[in-house]
């Protein structure tokens, strides 16, 4: 079967929907206060470590002002800490409160629980190919593997 680049985008763009659902509800369900781009900030901290504040908002590709306008607003809420690097007390390194942490943790389990759910509803001749395809969309766009 031969699918086109179109209709490959529009496929994931369709993936990219159900995700960003997920998201939006499991961050929902551990705290009203918190936005995606925060979770996202959060589960980023998470699977990387502290993180100087341009590495933050290069990861998340976004302004690095609106990287410091998102970090005060996590230290506000005891979800991150600013703190100096060990490196060089010039620079700053942003990094998860134990708090932070278990937020990202509560919301990334129940996300995995709602991916899950929907997974088994996918026919398992098709699951290792997805599996397969995913991997290379992750590693396409730079971004991490899941380390649980």
């Amino acid at each position: 079967m031969h699918v086109s680049d179109e209709e490959l985008a529009g496929a994931v763009l369709r993936a990219s929907r159900v995700f960003v659902a997920v998201a939006a509800r499991s961050v929902a369900q551990v705290d009203d206060g918190i936005t995606l781009p925060q979770y996202r900030a959060l589960v980023v901290l998470a699977s990387r470590g502290p993180l100087r504040p341009t590495q933050l908002a290069e990861a998340l590709a976004v302004h690095p002002s609106t990287v410091t306008r998102l970090c005060d607003r996590l230290v506000a809420k005891r979800l991150g800490h600013r703190s100096q690097a060990p490196s060089s007390r010039r620079e700053i390194l942003i990094r998860l409160t134990p708090k932070g942490q278990r937020l990202a943790d509560q919301a990334t389990a129940r996300r995995r629980d709602w991916i899950a759910e929907i997974i088994a509803k996918i026919p398992a001749r098709e699951r290792e190919a997805m599996a397969r395809a995913l991997h290379s969309l992750g590693e396409a766009a730079s971004e991490p593997a899941e380390t649980a």
